[in-house]
């Protein structure tokens, strides 16, 4: 399956003209025009570099290596249009190619149905306190499945948002198949309100809150399936936090009591520029115990959900949450490269990419940015 390509134009101009100039411009900065950074063809000449089959990877992940990519365009986790055609905007500017320069066998699985409930239910339909949550549940249970089929036959499984409310399908496959799995979560926001205690009421806020037993989700229309299959809980020490800086009252709260009772590992920007982001990662994985040891046949299974977010908009300006103060190019990729450090990485997700909120030269910054922090979690390296 393959999503067609619809995005905003300014009146009178056709949307194949803004098209064409979003991946005109993702090719220029791919190739250093628009930017500083060389992703050099794109990344065509890493596999003079490196070769995953050489890395330390978990023995979960089944031989020759092979990456299950996921599409999961969603969109109703949150109120701005556009975040549903990411994950092709990403495979059409060089996902695949990136992925084989890396040496990675890649199988697409195309994009799950995000776009509602079976029966044609109204996608938009409240959901109480948790907007839009009768589509929300319904694309997640469908993303689920999808994840919890490739972990299961022990495949890296890259997903593509979409919001960040596809974490509750993915989180929850991925744990069905690792039940060990422990989280890394790059993301300037929490995403670990309660519907009562969200102030927007929207879900991309909410996936953490549902799948780490903090709210119910029988209470909420569409969640049902949470009860209903056998998704392990996610612990509190079993989550680590890196980039948060902006947390609501809620949140906050939540984030101090697991703190105090669970040992839960949460870092925000200060932390970054009083420790610095090597000593910030290396806390966090010390915290999740997966600390690259180079053994791979021991510890954790773990996942990365990095939203693009938690970088600085001066470096990521097409997403729909802009808050000043984010990570930086460089510590971005840092991120990404200490998750598959460890030997232990064996799911990603990329969200929050929203090319529609921005010109196109900036948007294809954005997905650019995300390709090569994928490419990062994945085996990409300097030397």
């Amino acid at each position: 399956m393959r999503c067609k390509m619809m995005m905003r134009c300014p009146a009178g101009v056709p949307g194949g003209w803004l098209r064409s100039r979003f991946l005109q411009s993702v090719r220029c900065f791919a190739a250093g025009v628009n930017g500083s950074y060389q992703v050099r063809g794109p990344l065509a000449q890493l596999r003079d570099v490196v070769d995953v089959n050489e890395m330390a990877w978990p023995s979960f992940l089944t031989s020759p290596r092979t990456a299950a990519v996921i599409g999961a365009p969603a969109m109703f986790g949150q109120p701005l249009a556009g975040t549903d055609k990411s994950p092709q905007l990403l495979r059409e500017a060089g996902l695949h190619q990136n992925l084989a320069a890396l040496g990675w066998r890649v199988e697409e699985m195309g994009d799950v149905d995000m776009t509602g409930p079976p029966g044609g239910a109204d996608p938009a339909a409240a959901g109480g306190d948790a907007r839009h949550s009768l589509a929300v549940g319904a694309g997640c249970r469908r993303l689920s499945e999808a994840v919890f089929e490739k972990a299961a036959e022990g495949k890296f499984v890259l997903t593509l948002g979409g919001d960040h409310s596809i974490a509750l399908g993915t989180l929850a496959g991925v744990l069905r198949a690792r039940p060990d799995t422990r989280v890394l979560w790059c993301d300037a926001h929490a995403d670990i309100n309660s519907p009562k205690g969200s102030p927007s009421g929207n879900m991309h806020g909410m996936p953490l809150s549902f799948v780490m037993g903090l709210s119910d989700p029988s209470t909420v229309r569409g969640l049902e399936w949470l009860c209903e299959t056998d998704v392990p809980v996610l612990r509190p020490e079993r989550i680590a936090y890196v980039g948060l800086r902006d947390v609501d009252v809620y949140e906050r709260k939540i984030l101090h009591r697991l703190k105090q009772e669970h040992g839960l590992f949460a870092s925000t920007m200060q932390d970054v520029d009083r420790l610095g982001i090597g000593r910030v990662m290396e806390l966090a994985l010390e915290a999740l115990g997966v600390t690259g040891n180079g053994d791979e046949e021991k510890g954790a299974p773990l996942h990365l959900s990095f939203d693009i977010d938690a970088v600085d908009p001066k470096v990521a300006p097409a997403t729909g949450t802009v808050v000043r103060g984010g990570l930086n190019y460089r510590e971005a990729m840092y991120v990404a490269e200490s998750c598959v450090e460890t030997g232990r990485l064996g799911s990603m997700d990329m969200v929050e990419v929203n090319a529609d909120l921005t010109e196109p030269s900036a948007a294809a910054e954005t997905v650019q940015l995300g390709l090569v922090a994928v490419a990062s979690a994945m085996g990409s390296r300097i030397l």
